[in-house]
């Protein structure tokens, strides 16, 4: 087999396998994008709050 035909039977078998995938339905795909949005929205407020108390802390008792 060469890699010509090993290419052309990659792709058909991918073409096959994309349609046993279960894809979401566009309105759950907009809920996860604002989920994942928040989350990260989330985290990255927490992560600075600790950052501004460490600098802080720091601050108060390195200097």
């Amino acid at each position: 087999m060469t890699l010509f035909q090993k290419l052309i039977n990659y792709l058909r078998e991918s073409r096959s396998e994309f349609r046993h995938v279960n894809w979401p339905t566009r309105r759950d795909t907009i809920k996860f994008t604002i989920l994942v949005v928040a989350v990260s929205v989330l985290v990255s407020v927490f992560l600075g709050a600790l950052d501004v108390l460490f600098h802080y802390l720091l601050d108060k008792f390195v200097l």
